[in-house]
This record gives C-alpha cells, sequence and structure tokens, in this order.
C-alpha cells in the first residue's frame, strides 16, 4: 500500500500559479515581438533594474571578468567543463550516419547535422548558475554548432564573471548581460542588435520554462526544464540525515522546488522531517529551502519495492537519487526519470555541477517522453534517397503508384507513374 505522509501544494494551486505564469508571459513575448530591443530593454529594467548601453558584453568586458577570478575559480571552471565536453564526445561519437543499399538500385541514409545556431540561457537571479553554462555551450560545441549565444542576467547589479568566464571558456560567440523571458525572447526572435537563433536551450525559472513552451515551433527548445525536482527512493540503508541533505540540497533552488522522499522504512519516513528541521536550522538557504519543503514537500511510504518503482515512474522526477541497498534494481525497472544517481556515493549537486552528464534535464513529468539535454539535441538526423536504376525507380514506382491511388491522391501517383514510364522495361 502506498501512503502519503506528507503532501505539497493541490493540483489546483498549482495549475491556478501555472495560470497566472502563462499570462504573464504570452503578454511579454507580444510586446518583445512588436517592439524589439525597446520592449526588451524595459523588461530588464523593469525585472532586473538592468538596462546597460549594450546588452553584449565586449571582448574587453569579458577579459576583465576572467581576470578578475582567482586561478583556483578558472581551474575548477575548466575540470568541470572538462568532465562535460568528454562525455558528450563520446556521446557525439556513438551517433553515427548511415548509407545502406535497402533494394537493388535503392540507397537510403540518414546524416546527422548541427543545428546552425543555438542560444543558451544561463539562470543568475537567485543563484550564478555557473554550470549551467557549462552544461549549454560545452555541449553545443562538442556537437559541432556553428553559432552559440549565451546570455544570463545581471548579479548584483553587473554581470556576474564566474558566468561570464565559464561562458567564455566553454566557446560562446557572444555573451549577454539579459536575464529572463527577455532573454530567451531576444535570443529567439532576435532585435535590432541580435540576430535570431534556431534553437533556445538551458534551465530557468517557471517564467523561463513557459516562455520556451510558447515559443516552440518559432524556434526549436531543448526540453522544458523548469524549477528543480528531486525524488529520493531510499531504504533502511540510509539514514535521516543524509535523506535530509539530499532533499533540501535541492529545494533551496527555489520555493517551487519538490522534494520527495519514497521509502519502504517506516522508521525513517517518520525520522526525516526531524532531520530536515535541524538542517534548516542553520543552513544559509533555509529561507528558500523551507518554503519549498513546506509547499512541495512529500514524504511517500510503500511496502514494497514494486510499488516503489511504479509511484517512482509515476512521479517521473527530473533527478531521481537511489539510496539503497541494490540501486541497480532500480536502473533496471524505472522508465521514468531525467537522471538516475546511483547508490549512496554520489548526489544530485555532483550531476549538477561537475561529475559530466548534463543537468538540464526534464521536469513537470517530462521525462515520461524525453530525456535531458545531450549533444544529441543539437543534431538533426536528415534522410535521404537516391534510386540508382532505372529498374529500381519503376519497382518502387509500380508499389507507389497503387498505393497513392488506394489513398487517392492523384498528384502523387502521377509522380510515380512519370518514372514508371521513363524507366520501365
Amino acid at each position: 500500500m502506498i501512503r502519503h505522509l506528507k503532501t505539497g501544494r493541490s493540483a489546483a494551486a498549482r495549475e491556478e500559479a501555472n495560470a497566472q505564469v502563462r499570462a504573464t508571459v504570452e503578454q511579454i513575448l507580444a510586446d518583445i515581438a512588436a517592439r524589439g530591443e525597446a520592449a526588451v530593454r524595459e523588461c530588464s529594467s523593469r525585472f532586473d533594474k538592468w538596462s546597460p548601453e549594450s546588452f553584449r558584453l565586449s571582448e574587453a568586458d569579458i577579459a576583465q571578468a576572467v581576470e578578475s577570478l582567482p586561478g583556483q575559480t578558472l581551474d575548477d571552471i575548466r575540470f568541470a567543463q572538462a568532465q562535460i565536453r568528454n562525455f558528450a564526445l563520446v556521446q557525439r561519437a556513438a551517433l553515427q550516419d548511415v548509407e545502406v543499399e535497402t533494394l537493388p538500385g535503392v540507397v537510403l541514409g540518414h546524416r546527422n547535422i548541427p543545428v546552425n545556431a543555438v542560444g543558451c540561457y544561463v539562470p543568475g537571479g537567485r543563484y550564478p548558475m555557473v554550470a549551467s553554462a557549462h552544461m549549454s555551450v560545452v555541449t553545443a560545441r562538442a556537437a559541432g554548432v556553428k553559432r552559440v549565444i549565451a546570455a544570463a542576467p545581471p548579479f548584483g547589479g553587473k554581470p556576474h564573471p564566474a558566468i561570464v568566464a565559464a561562458m567564455h571558456l566553454a566557446g560562446a560567440d557572444e555573451i549577454y548581460a539579459l536575464g529572463g523571458v527577455q532573454a530567451v525572447a531576444a535570443m529567439a526572435l532576435g532585435t535590432e542588435s541580435i540576430a535570431p537563433v534556431d534553437m533556445i536551450v538551458g534551465p530557468g525559472n517557471a517564467y523561463v520554462a513557459e516562455a520556451k513552451r510558447q515559443l516552440f515551433g518559432r524556434v526549436g527548445i531543448d526540453l522544458l526544464a523548469g524549477p528543480t525536482e528531486t525524488l529520493i527512493i531510499a531504504d533502511d540503508s540510509c539514514d535521516p540525515e543524509m535523506a535530509a541533505v539530499d532533499l533540501i540540497g535541492q529545494a533551496e533552488h527555489g520555493p517551487g522546488s519538490p522534494a520527495v522522499l519514497l521509502t519502504n522504512s517506516e522508521s525513517l519516513a517518520r525520522e526525516t522531517p526531524a532531520a530536515v528541521e535541524k538542517l534548516l536550522s542553520w543552513l544559509p538557504t533555509a529561507d528558500v529551502a523551507r518554503v519549498a519543503w513546506n509547499e512541495c514537500g512529500e514524504i511517500i511510504l510503500c511496502d514494497t519495492l514494486e510499488e516503489m518503482v511504479a509511484e517512482a515512474d509515476r512521479i517521473a522526477s527530473e533527478h531521481v537519487q537511489v539510496l539503497t541497498r541494490d540501486p541497480d534494481y532500480f536502473l533496471e525497472r524505472m522508465t521514468n526519470y531525467g537522471a538516475l544517481f546511483l547508490g549512496h556515493r554520489t548526489n544530485v549537486s555532483f550531476g549538477d555541477k561537475v561529475i559530466g552528464t548534463n543537468h538540464t534535464l526534464p521536469t513537470m513529468r517530462a521525462a515520461r517522453y524525453t530525456g535531458g539535454l545531450w549533444v544529441g539535441k543539437f543534431i538533426k538526423t536528415c534522410t535521404y534517397q537516391r534510386v540508382l536504376t532505372d529498374s529500381a525507380s519503376a519497382l518502387v514506382g509500380d508499389y507507389c503508384s497503387r498505393l497513392c491511388e488506394i489513398e487517392g491522391f492523384a498528384g502523387h501517383k502521377e509522380q510515380a507513374d512519370l518514372r514508371v514510364r521513363r524507366y520501365g522495361a
């Protein structure tokens, strides 16, 4: 039996909040589409108190940001980017062009072609998300994208130097100090000074995620990566301290970040709330994390491992930590998750910052139908066909003609019939 010992906000409350976000974003996007950079500047002034002469950073601005950082910080950024780049290149090597002769004289194939221009959004409102620069820009470069631009909001009244350095070291062609819906819209739609891109990637708050959703079709997107979610799957091999740390370590992202404990240990389920309170008593980010835990935190108690798998797949969380004796049990059976973190020695923070897998992952149950950002998201797999002989053209034409007739497509049928007349025996 599955019992919910702690629940978060109701579905109705969540939908009301989502409706407000949708309406706000729709208005901003329409304004930017109509008025371009003037609307972008007004939004930046309104939301970020930021209206520089140019949103694009100059080479001198970038150099100053890089030079302002300690050597250790730059080394750490380079280390993280090396891990992410190495894994992305392994993934890219797994994507092979193919060509095969399916019938005598009929050749089919596909090519893996990088998207031409990508805009990478790096969150930086509450926290300067340096790692998001690695995840998007480095991966796009590994995929072979020709033009990669990046944008992040100002932090403390100026571009955050570590974010700027990370974007630069990752290989961004253009860097903008611009945040929120206005940044996503400016990159997607273009302005007087920003050439539009073909695809927008990167995580963000609910407004950024909604902007990407509304812009999808006019540009491509990686996925709907909204407020962070975490699910801890644990048995009695996990102690309350570790469960609490791994829940609240992600809840600090924002007040709307779900953090869920799913366990078959009643003692762990009962004791974790006290461990959470102890952690919140001293954690510097407790003001945010406490709201997330109170409003979006859940504790779910199951009787069996089978119930835990079923409930985890129903939740389809962005991050799933498996703190059990046999984490491979869940690796082999779960199907809906953004990323798995298997065993007590790893955690979401490793994946968020440095280990090498990508931290831009599906939220809002999108893990039911998509994985996270990876090098393949920047690749278009495009097919082609070639017919080499007269006899092959006539053979396929015969079949095609009859199939077109079934559907009533006279023009399609004539395309086939012309080849049969020209190339048939």
